[in-house]
């Protein structure tokens, strides 16, 4: 068991890579730290033996110390209830596999590619539609980068590529810079989009190699942030998403609703105000993915529209994120509102 006795001087004095590396992973260490009761536990184990726990070190510390119904804990912390069979979730929610045309690449939209750089993550959301991704068949080595570049060479209605993961961002900026560099020779491409929570939740993330080669490259380059909670906003967010914007960044963020985390006005409104005054412009609020294992976070649609509603009536149209559902199958997000 690891153990971190001074967890805000680690995160002050380590590389990005050291907090990525040094993640909490087990329960009890993670209880511990929270002055949680051990009554909790068990369900943890539970939980864990289905999709392990981690969490980084900035992330823990924003959270409240004997708080079992902390907002970012309830994010991450296993529980007993993923064990259960729900009509209706499944391992692969969004039918991402029928979109899996070459190791690494899903294209379901027209005009767009979505790329898996990484399997690894920052920090494990229990409630991710790619908790049972299978990673370790879509891994890029040289002969599948290749085949990547062969298909986008090979469809001209490709304008945009999209970086995605796991986290895209858990690779390093040597990778990111010889990918980018690769995709910059196919001339109809035209933007390229990364969605992280690195960011979010290990904001030493970006340093100034990794702003130096978006402010370099040739793309129109848009970062989609996942943050669903206003405690997961700070100063040091804010720092990185100006030196982003300075790069000529596009920052927007996607949020999932989530029963017992932010289904309210009250937390969805304080969420936009502050993604907004730190420099972020709300994009989508989703309803939870059907992935098996994440049913305890599920509101039904109706909720979730009165819930918009309500938001839309407090605050200004820019801060309002569009409210959509994925459907498989369907050309496009859904819009429920």
């Amino acid at each position: 068991m690891n153990s971190f006795p001074n967890l805000l001087s680690i995160q002050e004095e380590h590389s990005w890579q050291y907090l990525l590396s040094h993640t909490i992973d087990d329960p009890q260490e993670l209880l511990k730290h929270l002055d949680l009761p051990s009554s909790l536990l068990e369900g943890a184990k539970q939980g864990n033996a289905l999709f392990s726990l981690k969490v980084p070190l900035p992330f823990v510390e924003k959270m409240e110390k004997g708080n079992p119904d902390d907002p970012l804990l309830r994010q991450v912390l296993p529980l007993a209830v993923e064990n259960s069979e729900v009509e209706g979730f499944i391992t692969d929610p969004l039918a991402e596999m029928a979109a899996n045309h070459s190791d690494g690449l899903i294209h379901k939209y027209k005009g767009r590619v979505l790329l898996i750089l990484s399997g690894a993550c920052a920090v494990n959301c229990r409630y991710c539609f790619r908790r049972h991704f299978p990673y370790q068949e879509n891994r890029l080595g040289s002969e599948q980068w290749q085949k990547i570049l062969d298909y986008l060479n090979a469809d001209s209605s490709i304008n945009e590529v999209i970086f995605s993961g796991g986290d895209p961002l858990a690779t390093s900026d040597a990778r990111l810079q010889k990918m980018i560099s690769d995709l910059e020779q196919i001339p109809h491409l035209q933007r390229l989009r990364i969605h992280t929570r690195l960011p979010v939740v290990i904001p030493q993330r970006i340093t100034d190699e990794f702003v130096s080669l978006l402010n370099n490259c040739r793309f129109d380059t848009v970062m989609v942030l996942h943050a669903n909670h206003a405690k997961e906003l700070d100063s040091s967010i804010q720092d990185a998403v100006s030196r982003l914007k300075a790069a000529h960044v596009t920052i927007l963020n996607q949020a999932v609703l989530l029963k017992g985390i932010n289904d309210n006005v009250s937390s969805l409104k304080a969420l936009s105000e502050s993604l907004f005054s730190h420099g972020i412009l709300p994009y989508y609020l989703f309803t939870l993915d059907p992935v098996k294992g994440a049913a305890h976070f599920d509101i039904p649609d109706q909720m979730a529209i009165q819930l918009h509603s309500e938001l839309q009536s407090q605050l200004p149209g820019y801060l309002l994120p569009k409210l959509a559902r994925e459907i498989p199958g369907k050309p496009s997000k859904t819009l429920l509102f």
